[in-house]
């Protein structure tokens, strides 16, 4: 990368400046979190995320230094191969779940139903139909931050940020909407998964080299 490319000094700082501002909110947030799904915290964990991320790039682009911040990501992702400069992104989100418990699902769903006048979905209709209905109703992130009250539980998740040479005209990939996530386009990702709280349990674990 030729000098003229590089980050300024002061964009490092001012990265290193939205790290910390950052810290403060997502302390703030656990701090007043209404309960184990607070929506805050999880907003807060995203952009500490995010902001330590964009420090890492920029100290090693400046500096040829490192953090010791790691963001979860899958393995062996491919490198950025998409443009330096993105007008155009796109956010997937990917979120499992497992329906624990398949009558309050569809009682949450008669409850909606309910309200709007509609035929209740449990009359032949099961967790299929009630699943319809719930996510007719509620944003994907409400339904993430409640999804115990819908008889659910979390399973694995991922956002990945893609970047694009230009806007796609409308309409243009409804069709076929999952077929253009194209993993070198990825700016950022954020993976959450138990498996790196059983990595993490793994490692405290295993003994120290004395």
């Amino acid at each position: 990368m030729s000098d003229a490319a590089q980050p300024t000094a002061a964009e490092v700082r001012a990265a290193a400046e939205a790290v910390k501002t950052a810290l403060d909110r997502h302390l703030a947030a656990v701090e007043g979190r209404s309960g184990d799904d607070d929506p805050a915290v999880y907003a807060a964990f995203n952009e500490l995320a995010a902001a330590a991320e964009e420090y890492d790039e920029l100290l090693y682009e400046r500096y040829d230094e490192v953090t010791p911040f790691e963001i979860p990501a899958g393995e062996g992702q491919a490198p950025y191969s998409g443009p330096a400069e993105p007008t155009s992104f796109s956010v997937l989100i990917r979120r499992d779940y497992l329906v624990a418990e398949p009558q309050r699902l569809i009682a949450q769903a008669d409850r909606v139903a309910a309200l709007h006048h509609e035929d209740e979905p449990g009359d032949g209709g099961g967790t299929a139909e009630a699943l319809g209905v719930l996510f007719g109703e509620y944003e994907p992130d409400e339904i993430a931050s409640r999804y115990k009250e819908f008889g659910l539980e979390e399973g694995d998740s991922t956002l990945w940020i893609t970047a694009a040479e230009e806007a796609p005209e409308p309409g243009e990939w409804l069709n076929t909407p999952f077929d253009h996530a194209d993993p070198g386009s990825v700016l950022h990702r954020i993976d959450v998964s138990s498996v790196f709280d059983d990595e993490l349990d793994d490692e405290e674990l295993e003994p120290l080299d004395r």
